[in-house]
């Protein structure tokens, strides 16, 4: 891997632990947490429906 991978993936992750550091500190914390919550149900929601939404278990014979 070449140097200037490595740096940008350095800086990459750098850059996100910082965001990370940054939303989750101070009055910002509640209102991240209770943003990520929602989006997490939502997803959660519409992963369920596309589960339960079809159901071939049945053996079909030719």
């Amino acid at each position: 891997m070449s140097t200037t991978k490595k740096l940008a993936i350095g800086l990459g992750i750098a850059s996100g632990a910082l965001l990370a550091a940054w939303l989750l500190t101070g009055s910002r914390k509640k209102k991240t947490t209770d943003f990520v919550k929602k989006n997490v149900g939502k997803i959660t929601d519409k992963l369920k429906k596309q589960k339960s939404g079809f159901d071939d278990s049945e053996v079909h014979y030719v």
